[in-house]
């Protein structure tokens, strides 16, 4: 690893616009949008879904820059990602953003009606391929069960090329609030 914690909001809104011509792989071979893009349009989402959890917003918003930090990680990203924001953002959006990667992993157990996208259905044996019963039982008692799926399903329906949703800088106060409620 040879990345640095992110120190402060314009620090971490240059990384994500940085992320407007960056891809979950460097050969741009895996999905079709940005990790800009992605990022927006999950957070689009949960906003939402769930109006009320600024943190489990901006949680989307950065989930996958893990991607950009360590490029052809796919096991690790989610991991990288939560180390990046935690000081900055607060324990609760670095664990949610570490559990998105679990959270595929059990929803590929527990939903048979589960739609990966090609990548994601790529990925997901490098991550540790579906959850045991046993394994997803424990998922299941995490206090962040709800909010991880929740974030999963939205990072499942973030990927769509070409989809208008509200710019990077329009995050910036949610994005603020965040920060100083984990100061």
């Amino acid at each position: 690893m040879t990345y640095d914690r992110i120190p402060s909001v314009d620090e971490l809104m240059a990384l994500l616009a940085d992320c407007a011509d960056a891809w979950d792989r460097p050969d741009r071979s895996g999905d079709a949008v940005a990790i800009l893009d992605h990022g927006l349009q999950v957070a689009s989402v949960l906003a939402e879904r769930n109006p009320q959890d600024e943190e489990l917003q901006v949680a989307g918003l950065v989930h996958d820059i893990g991607h950009y930090l360590v490029p052809g990680d796919e096991e690790g990203h989610g991991t990288h990602a939560a180390r990046a924001v935690e000081d900055l953002l607060g324990p609760r959006v670095a664990r949610l953003v570490a559990l998105h990667i679990p959270a595929k992993r059990y929803l590929a157990t527990a939903d048979p009606d589960l739609v990966l996208s090609p990548e994601s259905a790529r990925t997901l044996g490098c991550q540790g391929g579906p959850m045991t019963r046993q394994e997803a039982a424990a998922f299941e008692a995490d206090p962040d069960f709800a909010a991880a799926v929740a974030l999963r399903r939205a990072d499942d329906a973030g990927k769509v090329v070409g989809l208008r949703v509200e710019g990077l800088e329009s995050w910036r106060p949610v994005v603020e609030r965040v920060a100083a409620a984990a100061r």
